[in-house]
């Protein structure tokens, strides 16, 4: 698509940037998604005190600038042929600030920290709580509705924003007096940014971003008047929930020199589910970065969980909303830098070559939870632990019991969904910076008994936030074309299922998977109070 200018034509880019927990990531794709510049920029976690993670506001907006007008200047091109921005961020991370001013009243309190875990846990034991889930159980024996089952079963965590903001309210002043006065916004990264660009004229954020702070009700798709009321968060301060395709306006021009009209604004799951182009039911996406997120579309209605897989939506773009239920498992990066910072290997490119140099792990077993176990096991008391070790245990073994142990959480999330979900799977595609290793994707295949793809594209939340921006602007004309621009690296094949074989690998883990499990419940519950 060129724009006409005195009969010279000019070509025209989609700019986006995605905001992660470690970095800042910029790229300007062309017509064929095509990456024709790209810039990057560290985030720098503070941690005032023990179990609190945060991140300067305005370290990160300087951050966010630095990259969207490096990638500009890399590809080589000019801000006035970026036809749209596209934004998309780490969800249930946030602040609060000054309607007027736009000055922070405190840091991200980032989706990391625990500050609001006693909290957490006070009102999860609560005489309040207990009589909702008595409520819910009745309504369930009366309706049937599994809505009502899972509201029985639902307990609050920190990573959803609900309880850290309530101790945002608590123990900052600033806030309650702005509240007050009416001054106070709140927002996650991507509405902080909004607000930035457009020097105060937007505040608002997405339903993908939304339905990931625990305040949403993606029943009602609106901010939970109930749940407000409950932990006394008042509903003035949210900001106003747009579609995630959507005119979120215009970029001041004093920022980039000329206006860039901001197109999408997207949680980062739900914009890399959207760029691996994950559109029909039954498509499952496994990002494998920091974490595992495993993401399955639902259609156009919310999954209930019973087993702690949430229901988010992934996107609202005209009048279609589709909804995921997303599994995670928090320690899979960590997992594999801890093993780095242990000298086991230094290039995590050779960990496969290592995994693949012995026959098995000997016996060892490695359970990632440095973090707890999430669904379905739901144990934050759990400690990550290696056991089975023998005087023959070599560095190679350690190795492929800790790649192992990732394929093996893959496949407890992976059954976790086929269970709860009933929907028949249709495809399976991964990618995050663990996907790049042949060891860890080949037995994921094999234990799920699917073909698993790898993209060829390796920042999938920022081409997912593109290629919504570019479809609003009529960039590419239809979802169609966005799956004939995907290119795939490589595609894994379960090897030896189909047959009777006895040497199907599925097969010859069934033995190592079960002493895996039972590494799991010995490493469960072993955190207790001092």
């Amino acid at each position: 698509m060129g724009t006409q200018r005195n009969g010279f034509s000019r070509e025209s880019f989609i700019l986006s940037v995605d905001v992660g927990t470690t970095s800042i990531r910029g790229h300007v794709y062309d017509k064929e998604a095509r990456v024709r510049g790209s810039c990057t920029a560290k985030i720098v976690p503070l941690y005032p005190e023990v179990g609190h993670v945060e991140m300067d506001p305005d370290a990160l907006w300087r951050g966010f600038i630095t990259v969207a007008k490096g990638a500009v200047q890399d590809a080589g091109v000019q801000m006035r042929q970026i036809e749209a921005l596209g934004i998309s961020t780490q969800r249930s991370t946030f602040t609060t600030w000054d309607r007027r001013t736009g000055v922070p009243f405190h840091n991200f309190i980032t989706w990391q920290d625990q500050r609001a875990a006693d909290l957490v846990k006070s009102w999860n034991r609560c005489w309040t709580m207990k009589a909702i889930h008595g409520v819910m159980k009745v309504l369930y024996f009366l309706t049937r509705q599994k809505r009502s089952l899972a509201a029985s079963l639902i307990v609050f965590s920190t990573q959803h924003v609900t309880f850290r903001l309530v101790w945002a309210l608590t123990h900052y002043q600033q806030v309650r007096e702005a509240i007050e006065e009416g001054n106070c916004c709140f927002g996650t990264i991507d509405t902080w940014l909004l607000f930035k660009l457009t020097k105060g004229q937007i505040h608002a954020t997405d339903y993908s971003n939304a339905s990931a702070t625990g305040i949403f009700d993606t029943y009602q798709m609106c901010w939970s008047g109930f749940l407000c009321s409950l932990v006394s968060l008042p509903l003035s301060i949210l900001p106003k929930v747009e579609n995630t395709g959507h005119d979120f306006g215009c970029s001041d021009p004093s920022i980039f020199g000329v206006p860039i009209p901001i197109k999408s604004v997207m949680a980062d799951q739900q914009a890399a589910m959207f760029g691996e182009c994950c559109f029909n039911v039954g498509d499952v996406k496994i990002t494998m970065g920091t974490g595992t997120f495993m993401d399955i579309n639902t259609g156009s209605k919310p999954h209930t969980s019973v087993a702690g897989l949430y229901p988010v939506v992934g996107w609202k773009i005209g009048s279609e909303v589709v909804y995921l239920a997303e599994g995670n498992a928090a320690d899979t990066g960590t997992a594999i830098k801890w093993a780095q910072e242990l000298e086991l290997f230094s290039d995590v490119r050779d960990t496969a070559a290592m995994a693949y140099s012995v026959a098995d792990s000997d016996g060892v077993c490695f359970v990632p939870s440095f973090s707890g176990l999430q669904a379905p096991l739901n144990d934050p008391k759990a400690c990550a632990s290696l056991m089975g070790l023998k005087p023959s245990t070599t560095k190679s073994h350690l190795v492929r019991a800790i790649l192992e142990s990732l394929a093996f959480r893959n496949k407890q999330l992976y059954e976790t969904m086929l269970r709860e979900t009933c929907i028949p799977i249709t495809k399976i595609r991964v990618d995050g910076g663990v996907s790049l290793n042949d060891f860890v994707m080949q037995l994921t295949a094999d234990l799920l008994d699917r073909k698993v793809a790898r993209p060829q594209h390796h920042e999938m939340s920022c081409l997912g936030a593109a290629f919504v921006a570019g479809l609003e602007v009529g960039f590419w004309k239809n979802r169609e074309e966005l799956k004939k621009l995907q290119g795939t690296d490589k595609v894994f094949l379960p090897r030896g299922a189909a047959k009777e074989d006895s040497a199907c690998p599925s097969r010859e883990y069934v033995h190592v998977l079960q002493r895996w499990e039972r590494a799991l419940r010995r490493s469960m519950n072993w955190y207790s109070k001092p």
